[in-house]
């Protein structure tokens, strides 16, 4: 029994190095994007690449993401992303995420007007789990960030399958103010690893001082 949790505690601590090592793969990937120039959106993007899109907002077709607490001069404030239907010519329509607003606004969210280029990355598509809060289709109100249940809702048949989540500065308006750098996953596997193999160190202890107990009787 001994063995077999042995090999069991060895082999989750092993997995948890070679994770890690794919997600320090990733944070690189991350970390040259975000030091080289956004390229042109290909039609098959790769997932968090930088891009740049251009095309006419629709101010009309918009949705809420999330819910995130922000301190404002005025004190905490609750809001979300806004998610704008972004047209082109010749090219589905795609959904910006044009960075984060207050839920009861003061202020005017600003709506360029005419051709528009967003610099931003590539989200692919998440998908609901049982753990995922409800979305609010006729308020237009997604805690799931699904282009496909987004674009329907906003009554688009066809979209991008992903969403370009824009960078940069927030506009003269204030708001949306869009995300500063790329997402960076949460890499703890070596704190993870380093417990698994603990806990096999700590079992092979407790072996030998009950075997040794053993022994002696």
């Amino acid at each position: 029994m001994t063995l077999l949790m042995l090999i069991v505690l060895i082999g989750l601590g092993t997995w948890q190095v070679a994770r890690m090592q794919w997600k320090d793969q990733i944070l690189a990937e991350i970390a040259r994007a975000e030091a080289s120039p956004p390229n042109a959106l290909t039609a098959n993007p790769k997932p968090f690449a930088r891009v740049q899109v251009t095309g006419r907002l629709r101010p009309d077709l918009t949705a809420l993401f999330g819910a995130e607490v922000r301190t404002l001069p005025r004190g905490p404030e609750m809001g979300a992303r806004l998610i704008t239907v972004l047209e082109r010519d010749n090219a589905l329509p795609i959904l910006i995420d044009r960075g984060w607003v207050p839920t009861k606004r003061d202020r005017s969210i600003d709506q360029p007007a005419g051709d528009v280029t967003f610099d931003g990355f590539v989200h692919p598509g998440d998908t609901a789990s049982w753990f995922s809060a409800t979305d609010d289709l006729p308020g237009r109100r997604f805690y799931t960030l699904d282009p496909k249940v987004i674009a329907a809702a906003l009554g688009l048949a066809h979209a991008e399958p992903f969403v370009i989540v824009a960078l940069g500065p927030a506009p003269a308006a204030g708001f949306p103010d869009p995300a500063k750098h790329l997402p960076r996953p949460p890499n703890n596997h070596l704190v993870y690893a380093l417990t698994w193999y603990g806990f096999a160190i700590t079992l092979v202890v407790i072996f030998i001082i009950w075997a040794r107990k053993g022994l002696r009787a």
